[in-house]
């Protein structure tokens, strides 16, 4: 899939513009896009989700993980 949105559709330059496309193309999938799979929840709802529901599970907070002022 990332191949596909990225190196397939568009010709960079140098390796810049790539990593810039990649950290977009990140953001919005984890984001914004919505999945049939996750029952309509973006990655980062169902990770955050799955925090509040199993806490023991993970060993980061999820909520802190989200990109903001500080990144």
């Amino acid at each position: 899939m990332i191949k596909e949105a990225t190196v397939k559709r568009f010709h960079y330059h140098s390796h810049d513009p790539l990593r810039t496309h990649l950290i977009d193309f990140m953001a919005a999938y984890n984001f914004a896009r919505r999945l049939k799979s996750l029952n309509g929840l973006t990655p980062y709802e169902y990770i955050c989700k799955n925090w509040t529901s199993e806490p023991e599970q993970f060993t980061l907070n999820a909520i802190h993980q989200m990109p903001g002022l500080n990144t």
